[in-house]
């Protein structure tokens, strides 16, 4: 089967964009980003709406290229929001499909993955597939209390592309990912440290509300005092208050801006508020890289930092000063969730890997 060639279609929304790629096996054939300018999704109350915009990008460019779908082996979307799961390649099924449309465990672009791909699988009969969605769950026992009972700790990282980085920095190292002791931080609109052992995520911050640093757009950890006096000032309602912490907070709060290149620009021209900021940002993530490395026992290999803000010559160099004295600093910058996709496809085409059935929350029938 190695030497069987595949056609994979992988399908990867973001919030503003949607990224999709043709892979023959392990080669892109080609690839490309769609910038949602506000007015494509101006008539859509939700993001499940936005399937038909971002499903007609997709269908145009193919048939630009004269790509026939029959052809297709199989298409990969990128994992949404569904129950906690072990890491793997999981087949699309109507419990999936099911828990996407019922916003299960929240709501994000990333949903419209395996919808869209389950679309156009389903037109002709070939397999759809998620890979490492950011629920995958490993965690130990003792990370997942938070302090309230009623409030346990969930995994909710950048399963996708950190496992993918370790991967290949654990090859470049001469070291098996399995064998390897990782903390590996995605930076980009959302932000998230993640204490990777031995091929298991034991531990992360979690990627949307609360936890960890905070980022270009998210409050990260707020005092709960703070937070709870918020929510009955009549001030806000919920709705805001989870804007505040998901869009609207971090950078954006104090600066009006969450776009990462302004805000150097601001620091280099010694703007002393956006250098506060950043370097606030900074020292938060610094606390977290550090916190990830006390959990694996001070025995870690590297620190890795990955996703578009590791591109910032400023802002690595900003970190290393504080993570450099505690473990070697690996940067891969950018991501490589499409070619994580699609090799978890092929793994599965390839028989290398039995595709995961994705079974729902606990009891659910």
């Amino acid at each position: 089967m190695v030497n069987e060639k595949f056609l994979i279609l992988v399908i990867n929304p973001g919030s503003t964009s949607t990224k999709f790629a043709l892979f023959e096996n392990e080669q892109a054939l080609f690839e490309r980003t769609v910038r949602h300018p506000p007015e494509d999704f101006a008539d859509c109350a939700s993001i499940t709406e936005q399937h038909d915009v971002r499903l007609r990008y997709i269908m145009d460019a193919l048939r630009e290229r004269d790509i026939r779908l029959e052809n297709l082996s199989a298409v990969v979307g990128r994992g949404g929001m569904i129950a906690p799961l072990a890491s793997g390649t999981y087949a699309v099924n109507e419990l999936m499909l099911e828990d996407l449309h019922g916003e299960v465990a929240g709501l994000h672009a990333s949903c419209l993955g395996a919808i869209i791909a389950a679309d156009i699988a389903g037109k002709y009969n070939i397999p759809s597939f998620v890979v490492d969605p950011a629920v995958v769950d490993e965690m130990i026992p003792e990370a997942r209390l938070s302090g309230l009972p009623q409030i346990p700790r969930e995994s909710l990282f950048h399963a996708l592309n950190t496992k993918a980085v370790g991967r290949l920095c654990a090859r470049e190292m001469g070291m098996d990912y399995n064998d390897a002791r990782f903390v590996i931080c995605h930076m980009g609109g959302g932000i998230t440290t993640s204490a990777h052992r031995y091929g298991r995520v034991i531990d992360a911050t979690h990627g949307m509300y609360g936890e960890g640093a905070f980022t270009p757009e998210r409050s990260g950890l707020v005092y709960g005092r703070g937070l709870i006096e918020m929510a009955f000032s009549g001030n806000y309602s919920k709705q805001e208050l989870l804007a505040l912490m998901q869009r609207n907070g971090g950078i954006k709060a104090y600066l009006g801006l969450n776009d990462m290149r302004e805000v150097e620009q601001r620091v280099m021209r010694g703007e002393a508020e956006a250098t506060l900021v950043l370097r606030a940002m900074i020292h938060q993530l610094s606390k977290d890289i550090g916190g990830m490395i006390a959990v694996l026992g001070g025995r870690c290999d590297a620190a890795i930092l990955t996703g578009g803000i590791a591109f910032s010559a400023m802002i690595v160099s900003m970190i290393k000063e504080y993570v450099a004295p505690m473990a070697p600093l690996k940067v891969y910058p950018g991501e490589l969730e499409m070619e994580a996709l699609a090799q978890g496809g092929l793994r599965v085409l390839r028989g290398e890997e039995k595709a995961a059935v994705y079974a729902g929350y606990a009891g659910k029938s």
